[in-house]
């Protein structure tokens, strides 16, 4: 379980291929600091640290996780974003984040506003019932707000700390980014959904 607060951008240093998995080595301040085991959000997507040496750490993607998530353009020098996971007694600063993510969103625009930047996205319209005015979403891992909800799309806006903290600012028009929708609002959905089924 994560907040969406992102602790450190890392790097990508190698990239292997094992059967269908794929096989990352990542750079950060935080990896001498893991262990075997440990749960840590990539990018939004939640993978067990499998090695430790004190400046890197090696995850594993297996083939389902490649689908559904940007983890397949990964290649050396692609900058992730990483989260430790929530321990209890910590302040809930971002909303709830599972690691789990739901689909992928392509960035449709960039605007940088006075004194923030806006980022505009479309993702596939099936789960625009996810998607609220003022409500939460995960992009790479990020405890966003959306606004601009429509049909297939949403924007956020990012201040000039958040950007500088974590890998929006690598962005770019037509960038793929990974997507978690808010669990409160998959579980309403899915509740109205069953009730009509019934």
């Amino acid at each position: 379980m994560f907040t969406g607060i992102i602790e450190m951008v890392g790097t990508v240093k190698e990239v292997s291929q094992a059967g269908s998995n794929r096989v990352f080595w990542v750079e950060s301040g935080l990896s001498g600091e893991l262990r075997p085991d440990q749960s840590i959000s990539h990018n939004g997507v939640c993978l067990t640290v499998e090695e430790v040496t004190p400046r890197l750490h090696r995850v594993t993607a297996i083939e389902e996780t490649l689908k559904k998530t940007n983890l397949g353009t990964w290649a050396p020098g692609t900058r992730i974003n990483l989260e430790r996971c929530l321990t209890l007694g910590s302040r809930l600063d971002g909303h709830i984040v599972q690691g789990h993510v739901d689909t992928t969103a392509v960035c449709k625009s960039i605007r940088v506003m006075d004194g923030s930047t806006e980022f505009s996205f479309s993702f596939d319209e099936k789960f625009s019932p996810l998607v609220i005015e003022k409500g939460s979403i995960a992009v790479n891992g990020i405890s966003l707000t959306c606004f601009n909800t429509g049909a297939g799309c949403f924007s956020v806006a990012v201040i000039p700390y958040t950007a500088d903290h974590t890998n929006m600012k690598d962005l770019s028009e037509g960038a793929v980014v990974n997507i978690e929708f808010d669990m409160l609002g998959k579980y309403a959905v899915r509740n109205m959904e069953w009730n009509r089924s019934r």
